[in-house]
């Protein structure tokens, strides 16, 4: 149930986040800013792509796709993943609560809003910063239990306890 209340806590927060944004700097993009510090500004803007604003145009494939990872993710959660840790719970609630914060966006508006921009960074959201910890999180995970003691003769990394 830990990861359902995270991802909740994280779409909550990415689309109050979003509506704020549309409502302060809105209805057209890139037209307003509200610079934060030297090399960061919220800036209003419409991505219809992926990260990075790639493969702009398609977001009917890309909520499908998007869901299909999402499926996936669950079924490796529960098939691959230590799921009764917390570390395990937390990173699958931040992965699917940015994943799901996304999917809203393209279903309800056609295209994600976007709104960080740092430096020569792309502009992204606070769901894709979600998403990023829960992957971050992930990777540290499988490091630690490939590189952790195991009982001689036996592969747990990643193995349901």
């Amino acid at each position: 149930m830990m990861p359902a209340g995270v991802a909740g806590m994280a779409i909550i927060f990415d689309q109050v986040s979003k509506w704020w944004v549309a409502q302060a700097l809105g209805p057209e993009t890139m037209t307003a800013f509200i610079p934060v510090g030297n090399h960061m500004r919220i800036a209003y803007s419409h991505n219809t792509g992926v990260a990075f604003s790639l493969f702009q145009g398609h977001s009917e494939i890309l909520t499908i796709i998007a869901l299909l990872i999402i499926a996936g993710a669950i079924y490796f959660y529960r098939t691959q993943m230590p799921h009764q840790r917390l570390s395990a719970q937390l990173t699958m609630g931040f992965i699917l609560g940015g994943a799901l914060g996304n999917v809203i966006d393209r279903i309800r508006l056609g295209y994600v809003v976007d709104f960080i921009q740092v430096g020569w960074w792309p502009i992204f959201n606070l769901a894709d910063s979600f998403i990023c910890i829960g992957a971050a999180m992930l990777m540290f995970q499988i490091i630690r239990d490939d590189l952790g003691p195991r009982p001689q003769g036996t592969n747990q990394a990643l193995r349901p306890q």
